[in-house]
């Protein structure tokens, strides 16, 4: 068994994932015998003495049936109102299920400001803590019923790795109707299963996409980036089928791990390089990506070749590389109107008082490994 493996199967706080095709059928609604199977699972791994987060799609899929709609809506109001009605339906489901463990559930709604924010992010820290100190089981959810585009995580995968570094979880698992990540489309045939990710390395060539429920919003390609960013954040990472949910909060041996990175990064550095909203781009040549990804550099004015955009100093932004790829974010020490007299010459030929970094290493966060 691999590290990664050994690491979730011991954990001692977990962060569970399911997505919306595990739970609901399209024009059914909520399918109470895949979640009482699911809390099974559950139910049998908090005996073990862990202490779990469960991250539930659902809501929307549980409003469709009541509110009489074949499929799922593709306009926002009609979402939230979805959300609204499936919600109340969904919590009423996991209390229930639960309470046949004697077991407290308790709701907790988010949305993308309760991790962006800082003081947001301390509410919410506090809250998970109390609620697994007094023995409960957190269900969180993205707040469909209020969050606007502007505010909204985009799917629960993400939302996932973000509460799994803020309650300092040791392990994250990702359950759907796929049961491991392939190297092409397993409906297609002749791929073959990928167990292991140990880095970028593995991933790179792969090209992975959406289920085909037509209920989640996430897919195989968010489930990678949040395994990726938990992973990068030092948290080991399991993407596995929902079907097979007691053997992946068991002994870990199905599905895919991804092998956390060697240091768990500072809360700081992880809302920089993964929850905070971005305001623009730098493009920066080969060479400037290799002193900001391999070398853990400043970014100088020299390795900058175009700027996108509308910052100001102080601001988070993303540096891009050659093939628009972003590499790392930073919080950027100039506003988007000085840098186009700046971008491409040496230290040396800038103006005294702007002979600094445009991103210093000290608020700079690599993407890439």
């Amino acid at each position: 068994m691999s590290e990664a493996r050994r690491a979730i199967s011991a954990a001692r706080r977990l962060v569970v994932k399911v997505g919306s095709s595990a739970l609901t059928t399209a024009g059914d609604g909520l399918d109470t015998a895949r979640l009482d199977a699911l809390v099974d699972a559950i139910a049998d791994r908090v005996a073990r003495d862990t202490q779990l987060v469960l991250v539930s799609s659902g809501a929307i899929g549980a409003g469709l049936a009541p509110l009489a709609l074949g499929s799922r809506p593709r306009d926002l109001a009609t979402q939230q109102a979805a959300a609204s009605v499936g919600q109340l339906a969904l919590a009423h489901a996991y209390a229930e299920s639960f309470g046949r463990y004697s077991l407290t559930v308790g709701q907790v709604l988010l949305t993308s400001d309760d991790v962006v924010r800082r003081a947001h992010y301390r509410n919410a820290e506090r809250t998970f803590s109390r609620l697994l100190a007094l023995g409960a089981v957190p269900v969180v959810n993205e707040n469909d019923t209020v969050a606007t585009e502007e505010i909204r995580f985009g799917d629960n995968d993400r939302l996932a790795a973000l509460v799994a570094h803020l309650i300092h979880a040791d392990g994250l698992v990702l359950l759907s109707d796929v049961d491991a990540l392939y190297d092409g489309d397993p409906r297609g045939g002749g791929t073959r299963k990928i167990t292991e990710i140990t880095g970028q390395s593995d991933l790179d060539g792969l090209s992975v996409g959406k289920s085909s429920s037509g209920l989640g919003t996430g897919g195989m390609m968010s489930k990678v980036a949040a395994a990726r960013t938990a992973a990068a954040a030092g948290i080991p990472a399991l993407i596995a089928a929902a079907a097979e949910a007691r053997e992946a909060l068991g002994a870990a041996g199905t599905g895919t791990a991804f092998h956390a990175s060697d240091a768990r990064l500072s809360a700081r550095r992880f809302w920089l390089g993964y929850a905070a909203g971005t305001s623009g781009r730098l493009h920066l040549d080969d060479g400037a990506v290799a002193a900001v990804v391999r070398r853990r550099r400043s970014l100088l004015a020299a390795g900058i070749t175009g700027v996108d955009g509308d910052f100001q100093a102080g601001d988070v932004v993303d540096l891009v590389d050659p093939a628009q790829q972003v590499v790392a974010r930073g919080v950027v020490a100039f506003d988007v109107g000085e840098l186009p007299d700046l971008i491409g010459r040496s230290t040396h030929e800038l103006p005294a008082e702007q002979r600094r970094e445009v991103v210093h290493a000290d608020d700079l966060v690599p993407l890439r490994r």
